[in-house]
């Protein structure tokens, strides 16, 4: 334990400040997440129509997304509307703004694959049958695209939660910052600590991933 640098964790209060920084980054994951499933829906959905404008809008957006890395859009959101628009925009708000936008596109995405995957007949069949159309879509074209889409949210999910230590780029005290920061301090004391303390980083980030796999591994059975 010792030799590894474990032992600086339990010094004063390096570890409730390394949870402290574990809540910050998980804190904007799931405001990050939560609109990126509620807005990457809406988006999906929109994907879908016929509208040759509508599909163009949304191609430029996700290619955007894809091509932009999340580092350049937290530096252009944060500083970049300081300089323009003379905002003070805080860090927090600055990588809400960007994860969303990041996810909400890669969301979309996934909704619209959802979708286009149901075989046509299904929507021609349920018609015949003389459902509405919203009906359709709640009882029929709904529940066989949230099957379809549980394994491939999840894994934007658990890339959105582990993509937030990106953030201490921007000045946000997160898990890593903090982890930083109690390694320099005990630099000359405990020069191994580094192992220790990362291990425990990866154990906490470990603990937040795996019960969201779990989870969806288990619906996925269930629905199967």
């Amino acid at each position: 334990m010792q030799s590894l640098g474990i032992d600086v964790l339990f010094k004063g209060t390096n570890f409730l400040r390394l949870l402290g920084g574990l809540w910050v980054a998980l804190r904007i994951s799931l405001i990050s997440v939560a609109i990126s499933i509620v807005l990457g829906i809406a988006m999906g959905m929109l994907m879908t129509s016929k509208s040759r404008l509508l599909k163009a809008i949304f191609r430029i957006y996700l290619e955007i997304v894809r091509i932009m890395p999340q580092m350049v859009l937290l530096f252009v959101v944060y500083f970049g509307t300081t300089r323009v628009f003379g905002w003070n925009l805080e860090a927090e708000a600055a990588a809400i703004i960007v994860f969303s936008f990041w996810g909400t596109a890669e969301m979309g995405d996934l909704v619209r694959g959802a979708l286009q995957s149901i075989p046509v007949i299904q929507w021609e069949s349920a018609q015949a049958l003389g459902m509405k159309p919203i009906q359709v879509y709640t009882l029929v074209i709904l529940p066989q695209t949230v099957r379809r889409l549980i394994p491939l949210s999840i894994n934007l999910i658990t890339r959105m939660v582990k993509t937030t230590s990106l953030v201490m780029m921007i000045g946000i005290v997160e898990v890593l910052k903090v982890a930083q920061q109690i390694i320099e301090a005990n630099r000359r004391t405990s020069p191994n600590a580094a192992f220790g303390i990362f291990a425990v980083v990866f154990l906490l980030y470990f603990l937040i991933c795996w019960p969201i796999s779990r989870l969806a591994g288990y619906l996925e059975k269930r629905w199967s």
